[in-house]
């Protein structure tokens, strides 16, 4: 083997180690599965053209860790400016998409990724913080980084970086849901319950069953559309035609699956005189208690993403 195609091999090597865990920060700094996809992409292209620069001052995965920063803070550097409100909510971002849990678990030996730091939450917050506070916040309070290798990275003080740091921790607090910390780390039988009895609900077309699992106050939003609704009564209005009357869309089947440490229902309709059901949204859920507090509807374009059937 020739010194370039060995050098090419290690290269190759010890950057696909890292894989993983930097698409899952690029997923945490933009909120965009796809974006955070090619950005790994990107990162890889950049360190390889830029090998000859790695010193060895810092570790190998702290320069992958500051190429990949620096790539999606030019990404959101590019968006467009949004107006947000408190009483907006949070997962009202356009760009944002699900990650399947089987993709944080993918690798066996990857640090457990907690529902705390994926939720889709938590990233829609993140999304409304500027830039440079986003990153100092994924990289202290996500990763642990030290002030010091944050400040180094980011090419700022370290009093720059705790500025930084507690004007997006009061974001946060502003744009996460009140009950977040009452929230299990893993599904409960409560949750499953409650997941359970809305895909009988749409299965059956039982609407008055559907509302009975909805929070009085619960958000249903639709990205990459910009439009959100609140309220029990408002959502099921919305929802009502499709399951009955005229314009129903026919019979429906629902798959659980998991995005973003949450229940996610994958929903497929057959309408009269078709022979499969065929792909129509994912719902991701974020389940308190015994009732649903907000639904995430994606588009059935990420049903290949989960390894879903393209019909049933």
């Amino acid at each position: 083997m020739s010194e370039v195609a060995r050098m090419t091999v290690d290269f190759t090597r010890e950057a696909e180690r890292h894989r993983h865990e930097l698409r899952v920060h690029c997923y945490r700094l933009l909120g965009s599965f796809d974006e955070a996809e090619d950005l790994v992409q990107e990162t890889f292209l950049k360190a390889w053209r830029a090998r000859d620069t790695f010193e060895g001052r810092s570790s190998f995965r702290a320069w992958l860790y500051r190429i990949a920063t620096n790539a999606c803070l030019d990404v959101i550097g590019r968006r467009p400016a949004r107006a947000t409100t408190d009483e907006m909510p949070v997962a009202d971002v356009p760009w944002l998409q699900p990650f399947p849990d089987a993709l944080l678990d993918a690798e066996p030996d990857a640090e457990v990724v907690a529902r705390e730091t994926i939720e889709l939450a938590f990233l829609a917050a993140v999304q409304h913080l500027p830039a440079k506070q986003r990153a100092v916040l994924v990289l202290r309070d996500v990763l642990g980084w030290p002030a010091s290798e944050t400040a180094a990275l980011l090419e700022e003080t370290v009093p720059a970086v705790n500025s930084a740091l507690q004007r997006a921790r009061v974001t946060m607090r502003k744009h996460l849901p009140q009950r977040r910390t009452d929230w299990s780390g893993e599904p409960n039988p409560r949750e499953k319950a409650v997941v359970r009895k809305l895909v009988e609900a749409t299965e059956s077309c039982d609407v008055a069953l559907m509302a009975s699992v909805l929070r009085e106050d619960v958000t249903w939003t639709m990205p990459p559309q910009p439009e959100w609704h609140r309220g029990r009564d408002t959502v099921i209005d919305i929802w009502a035609p499709v399951m009955v009357g005229p314009e129903a869309f026919g019979e429906w089947k629902v798959l659980v699956t998991w995005a973003n440490r949450q229940p996610a229902l994958a929903n497929y309709a057959r309408r009269p005189g078709e022979e499969h059901f065929k792909p129509v949204a994912l719902d991701v859920l974020r389940v308190e208690g015994d009732e649903i507090a907000e639904v995430v509807t994606f588009p059935s374009d990420r049903f290949p993403l989960f390894g879903l059937p393209a019909t049933l």
